[in-house]
């Protein structure tokens, strides 16, 4: 892919990188480009100078994210690390960058007393990835607590949006195109309840429960209406089943885990056998909340 790259950046530019190294799967094939801006007006800079047809692909912990064995065409930009200002802006509200993690956003929000807002350490991953797929845990949502956010477009361009220029629905976000979070404006009430004990409750709670530890994005597949995505693939006798080094997981069954050898096409495949015998069995057919991107090799 060519692209033009000027001095005046000043972030880390990559080709050909493993995304592998950069997603919970631990899976994925390379990027063309892998660029990780030193700031806001470096993104800006890095995305005025791309080569227009070049896609563009935001990854945050890569925590949602399966990126198939044939790798990502064009430039993927990393932002976790980078856009990580958290700031509480008055009584009620606070201001995080796209980059942060929901697990830092949780501690911050309860330590200032403000709530409900221990579920974001349940969210693996950023408040970017957060607010682009209206993620949630233990009964809360993203978007719930959203006032206005901060994009960036294609060509750079910077861009402040109300909250009702998006469709906000169950673990979906439908706005304008080829725009991107930077930032979020949050409104939390204040809360007594809001403190750190909180959210040792809720990982305590969600270690007994789910597979932490072993290479996974999180849940699966969106729960469908009136049901529970782990039940449906529980009652069709999935629990433990492989494809290649996939596994899913015998502790929950809404959770894939790479054993130690899987490749992207593994988990895709094994994704495909759950919709379809769910499908067969129940007549739902499961939608997956992971994003898959790339090409297969």
């Amino acid at each position: 892919m060519n692209a033009a790259v000027s001095t005046v950046l000043h972030g880390e530019l990559r080709r050909n990188e493993p995304m592998a190294a950069h997603t919970s799967w631990r899976v994925g094939g390379p990027a063309d480009l892998y660029y990780v801006p030193a700031g806001i007006a470096d993104l800006k800079a890095f995305l005025a100078q791309l080569a227009r047809p070049a896609p563009v692909t935001f990854v945050g912990l890569g925590s949602n994210l399966l990126v198939r064995d044939g790798g990502i065409r064009g430039a993927v930009i990393a932002m976790h690390g980078r856009l990580s200002a958290l700031e509480r802006t008055s009584a009620t509200t606070v201001r995080a960058e796209a980059g942060i993690s929901c697990a830092r956003l949780a501690r911050a929000c309860t330590g200032w007393g403000l709530g409900p807002a221990a579920f974001f350490a349940g969210i693996p991953g950023t408040v970017g990835g957060a607010l682009a797929m209206n993620a949630g845990a233990y009964g809360g949502e993203t978007w719930t607590h959203v006032e206005r956010v901060e994009v960036i477009d294609r060509d750079g361009a910077r861009h402040e949006r109300a909250r009702d220029e998006y469709t906000i629905g169950y673990r979906s976000v439908t706005g304008p195109q080829h725009e991107w979070f930077t930032a979020a404006h949050l409104y939390f009430a204040p809360d007594e309840a809001a403190r750190p004990q909180a959210i040792r409750a809720l990982l305590a709670r969600r270690k007994a429960s789910q597979p932490i530890g072993q290479p996974s994005c999180g849940s699966v597949f969106r729960n469908p209406p009136g049901a529970q995505a782990w039940r449906l693939i529980d009652s069709t006798g999935l629990r433990g089943q492989r494809v290649g080094g996939a596994q899913i997981s015998p502790m929950h069954t809404n959770f894939i885990i790479n054993t130690g050898d899987a490749t992207a096409d593994d988990i895709e495949s094994l994704i495909e056998l759950v919709i379809e015998r769910v499908e067969a069995r129940h007549g739902v057919r499961l939608v997956p909340e992971v994003r898959i991107v790339g090409e297969r090799s």
